[in-house]
């Protein structure tokens, strides 16, 4: 269905709010990094529904997630994007454990110009000459990133693929932000619940059992996931796929910055020459958007 340039609008404070938050994420991660990574995300999946639960009464949304429920062709495309979330979840936060926080950030620099290719491929839609010399220009920068990072290369296109299929599938299936981040959990859950039965049989036990601060940090996992996954769903909706893309810029660079000031990660000559084509991307870009919508207000 078509968004009114109205609607479209309105989405950038949610990409923003949605992409900032996943930036903190990292520093999030590592208040946990003594938490086995699948553990945590079987206490994420756990934790978030009952925030979108919460969410779905206050918002009195219980019939738009019952009507999903029972019918199998609007359940399909959320049983997929399910699966993607799930597995983009899971990798991140075990490359952020293991220490490729630099891969992580890879990634999500990659992930704007998969939108932008399923954008024009499949949405059907257009970049005029100067949006895709912002293309071009972001791909020398994020090719020279990952020239300097083969080793962990996949863990980057991992990524990239997978948030970038799943924002697909969120913008095609017309479901709210919240029923469908309901319905995904609900997929989610029993794998989680196995995983979590199976560490709490071990004999360190679960992580939820170490402590108030840990059982306090893995409640919090809820707010964490859900509230970014709820704006990015929204932005998705009423933003076109490829714009959207660039907006998420702001994420990498933020873990860029952690991984320098919090992490230690040392800054190489690539990665300086990489921000300054990553980032003169941006601006033409984002110059080219504003310099249109002038146009068309006047």
């Amino acid at each position: 269905m078509p968004v009114s340039p109205e609607a479209r609008g309105n989405g950038l404070p949610q990409a923003l709010g949605a992409y900032g938050l996943w930036g903190l994420l990292p520093l999030y991660l590592a208040a946990m990094h003594h938490v086995p990574p699948v553990e945590f995300v079987g206490w994420r999946i756990v934790f978030t529904l009952p925030v979108c639960l919460a969410l779905v009464v206050a918002g009195r949304q219980a019939a738009p997630l019952l009507a999903v429920l029972r019918q199998p062709r609007a359940l399909a495309p959320l049983l997929l994007s399910a699966l993607l979330i799930g597995a983009n979840w899971t990798i991140y936060v075990v490359a952020i454990h293991d220490g490729h926080v630099f891969a992580a950030s890879i990634g999500y620099y990659i992930n704007p110009l998969i939108n932008v290719l399923l954008g024009t491929a499949v949405l059907g839609e257009r970049l005029n000459r100067i949006q895709w010399l912002a293309v071009g220009i972001a791909a020398i920068g994020v090719g020279l990133l990952a020239v300097g990072a083969l080793g962990a290369l996949w863990v980057s296109l991992a990524l990239a693929l997978t948030f970038g299929f799943y924002g697909l599938v969120r913008k095609l299936a017309a479901v709210p932000a919240v029923t469908g981040l309901t319905v995904e959990t609900l997929v989610l859950l029993p794998a989680a619940l196995c995983l979590l039965g199976w560490f709490a049989a071990q004999p360190g036990g679960s992580a939820l059992s170490r402590g108030p601060a840990d059982g306090l940090l893995l409640a919090a996992s809820g707010l964490v996931t859900a509230i970014p996954l709820l704006l990015f769903a929204q932005a998705a909706q009423r933003m076109d796929y490829s714009t959207l893309g660039f907006f998420q810029f702001l994420a990498p660079t933020l873990v860029f910055v952690e991984g320098l000031v919090v992490f230690d990660e040392p800054l190489s000559v690539v990665q300086l020459v990489c921000f300054a084509f990553i980032w003169t991307a941006c601006a033409v870009y984002c110059g080219d958007l504003l310099r249109r919508r002038g146009a068309a207000r006047g």
